[in-house]
């Protein structure tokens, strides 16, 4: 097992990476799994629509967003898996929001999705060797490698479970 001092610092990531207390990413990504599921499950429908604030995604739009990004930083892992040095672009998660159908996807079919995305995500980090997880490529102009990136698929989950918590519930 890679110790978690080996994580490359990822300045834009880095809060998410923080609010993983776990040292085996694996173990945080499966935890929290079963956090984010419980708490989206007990989220009454009349919320489902609410947003907090005016421009702000509503609790579904913002399902569809962790659900993208999930498969973006999944994606991100598996080509630095294999070594690709090919440089990674970022993305503008407000212009992908705003062009995914997350506002009118049905909440039973978005919970079951991010199962499934998240059990591929699983299945791709209990796979990978510690060479695969640190081999360094370019991600959004910056150095990243699949190692800081399973911290940084529960992190950003977390984040948004705290603002749903905070601002949402």
């Amino acid at each position: 097992m890679i110790p978690k001092s080996e994580i490359i610092p990822a300045e834009f990531y880095q809060s998410y990476i923080d609010l993983i207390k776990e040292s085996d990413f694996r173990e945080a990504i499966k935890k929290n799994s079963k956090q984010f599921r419980k708490l989206v499950e007990n989220i009454p429908r009349k919320k489902f629509d609410y947003a907090y604030a005016e421009g702000k995604w509503t609790i579904r739009q913002m399902l569809q967003h962790i659900i993208d990004a999930e498969r973006v930083f999944s994606y991100r892992a598996l080509r630095l898996s294999r070594k690709d040095a090919t440089p990674l672009p970022g993305f503008d998660e407000n212009q992908w929001a705003a062009n995914d159908g997350g506002a009118t996807r049905k909440w039973k079919d978005l919970l079951e999705e991010f199962g499934v995305v998240r059990e591929a995500t699983e299945y791709l980090y209990d796979a990978l060797t510690d060479e695969q997880l640190r081999f360094v490529g370019t991600v959004n102009e910056r150095p990243l490698n699949a190692f800081t990136i399973g911290f940084i698929i529960p992190g950003h989950v977390t984040h948004h479970m705290h603002i749903l918590e905070a601002r949402y519930l």
